[in-house]
């Protein structure tokens, strides 16, 4: 597929998809015309390159990563080492007290809302 429909089949814009190239991320065979194309399997790792990118990974970190996870068209390369398991193993406690904050914050924002539902609502009308 060329880039344009990888980029309409996965949300994610062309200039996106070329900076993925760039960093290692993403690759692409060449027509004889220079224009990109992708195998089927280009959706899936755009899509696990999105979620990392959300999860507050860097591109530096995401190229590590990729080779060890399975896109659709087989298994992962062996290159998992003890620090990179390390590092994840970080990312992933980061990403922990990300969540445990963001319930706090839920918690507390549901408590206000509960109190101010209590309370007679002033200016919510024309007087």
């Amino acid at each position: 597929m060329r880039i344009g429909e990888l980029a309409r089949r996965t949300g994610v814009s062309e200039r996106s998809l070329r900076y993925y190239e760039t960093q290692g991320l993403l690759t692409a065979d060449r027509t004889p015309g220079g224009q990109r194309t992708y195998g089927e399997w280009a959706v899936d790792r755009v899509i696990r390159i999105q979620a990392l990118y959300a999860a507050g990974l860097h591109s530096k970190k995401i190229a590590q990563l990729l080779p060890c996870m399975r896109d659709t068209d087989g298994g992962p390369s062996a290159i998992a080492t003890a620090r990179l398991v390390a590092d994840l193993t970080t990312e992933r406690s980061r990403l922990d007290r990300l969540i445990t904050d963001l319930l706090r914050s839920r918690d507390i924002l549901d408590e206000a809302i509960a109190t101010a539902s209590e309370a007679p609502l002033r200016g919510a009308g024309p007087s």
